[in-house]
């Protein structure tokens, strides 16, 4: 395959040409209720061609390597095309090529899993989650694993073959009291194999214990608070009121936002450090290469309560003037690689978390993430779960704990950060334009926030 590739890279004349070809593996298992939803199991290939004609980009998606030669001379076609019609050129960044091969480490490869082991493992966790009370009335119980080899070949002479494996699992309950209806998760996803979801009764228990819990929790009175957010929660704040932010394909788009995020800005406290990491082994989505072949690397986004860089692509970095951060990432072969994280998380402070309680006389602890919005720096969170502080100790649960702001104003109210940095594969994955379910990772520590509007009951 690689003769075959690398030949029909020497027959385009575009400036740039790239080719990025997946076998991919993958099982998906579901239930809801007592009832199996999905079972499903399958292979695709599949690639993409790229090419780069002055200031044109042409694409090509195909199904076969017969001909790859077509595909290539149709991109580079649909680029001359495209260039003839924008009055702008642009040259990629120098990069030297790289020939790799990356294998994965598996305890377990799920592609040797027989499908009916798998779907003992999803029913006996989904089984054990109904079991635990009359009042869990329905579940849903999710299972994916992928197991996919990527090549990525370009005209420069980069060759690189990747093993990317990833398997994820939801175990979710919903427990309902007369009208009360309250529900409740956990998950578990890395890039490794069936191994991290064996051992797993305790998660089940867990989901389905805590949304009894919360028919009991009193809803948040609404107000000011001073609000510590769990590890989980602080990763999903950074990740989407301030990560996408700073994809420089987001700040090519708009002139408003690239005056706000200014190089050298203040954005927070001396102690305040945001981390786009490069590569983390064995979590999800991570690879040593992004989809167009470029190393990754580590990034601040925040260095010292500064605002220090962000995440490029190869032309987002031509166009800006800034090095390639590794940052451009495809859901699949179907897709073109666009600027996406991979691990954001706030890096660890120096607090206890004893610590960050004492002194709040009346506060919220906020816990995971149930859903939400941002835009353009405001944001609207869902907390999973909550519980009052009162009087620097952990008081009752609470529910419905809806938090608001503005990012930037956030963060400068941050005033504690705290020294248990925990970092998170979870089962879902992260959304931009049509590319939907990502792969990645986020976390942070503990981290404490005066004066957040918490969305609640009134009255």
């Amino acid at each position: 395959m690689d003769e075959r590739i690398e030949e029909a890279l020497r027959r385009s004349r575009a400036d740039f040409t790239d080719i990025r070809i997946e076998q991919a593996w993958h099982t998906r298992i579901s239930f809801e209720g007592p009832h199996l939803e999905n079972l499903e199991t399958y292979f695709e290939m599949g690639g993409i061609v790229r090419c780069l004609v002055g200031g044109g980009w042409g694409i090509a998606v195909f199904n076969t390597l017969d001909d790859l030669p077509e595909r290539v001379a149709d991109a580079e076609h649909i680029a001359r095309l495209v260039s003839s019609e924008l009055n702008e050129r642009f040259e990629l960044p120098p990069a030297p090529p790289i020939r790799d091969q990356v294998r994965a480490s598996l305890q377990k490869d799920p592609r040797t899993i027989p499908l009916q082991e798998k779907l003992a493992l999803v029913r006996r966790y989904n089984e054990r989650m109904l079991r635990e009370s009359p009042k869990i009335v329905s579940t849903r119980t999710a299972y994916a694993d992928s197991f996919r080899i990527v090549t990525i070949a370009n005209s420069e002479g980069t060759l690189i073959v990747e093993e990317r494996p990833d398997t994820a699992m939801l175990l979710a309950a919903l427990a309902r009291e007369d009208t009360n209806i309250q529900q409740a998760w956990e998950t578990v996803g890395e890039a490794a194999g069936f191994e991290i979801v064996e051992g797993q009764e305790e998660k089940a228990v867990q989901a389905a214990r805590r949304a009894l819990d919360l028919l009991q929790a009193r809803p948040v009175q609404g107000g000011i608070y001073t609000v510590i957010v769990n590890p989980e929660l602080a990763g999903v704040l950074i990740h989407e009121a301030f990560g996408h932010l700073c994809e420089a394909d987001f700040l090519a788009k708009s002139p408003a936002m690239r005056q706000l995020l200014t190089p050298g800005r203040v954005v927070g406290p001396p102690e305040l450090n945001v981390v786009e990491d490069g590569y983390l082994p064995g979590r999800r989505g991570n690879t040593p290469y992004d989809d167009e072949g470029t190393p990754r690397r580590r990034v601040y986004l925040i260095r010292n309560g500064v605002l220090e860089g962000f995440l490029h692509s190869r032309e987002t970095a031509a166009r800006m003037g800034f090095p390639p951060t590794g940052n451009a990432r495809a859901l699949s072969y179907q897709y073109e690689p666009i600027v996406r994280m991979r691990n954001t998380y706030i890096d660890r402070g120096q607090a206890t978390f004893a610590e960050m309680l004492r002194g709040v006389e009346h506060g919220i602890y906020a816990c995971g993430f149930v859903g939400g919005n941002t835009g353009l720096g405001q944001f609207t969170f869902s907390a999973a779960y909550a519980y009052e502080i009162v009087h620097g100790e952990i008081g009752e649960m609470l529910r419905e704990v809806v938090l608001t702001g503005n990012i930037f104003e956030t963060l400068h109210n941050v005033d504690m950060i705290g020294d248990d940095l925990t970092i998170y594969g979870g089962a879902g994955g992260c959304g931009k334009e049509e590319q939907q379910g990502l792969p990645l990772t986020l976390g942070g520590p503990h981290v404490r926030i005066q004066n957040l509007t918490v969305g609640g009951r009134t009255t």
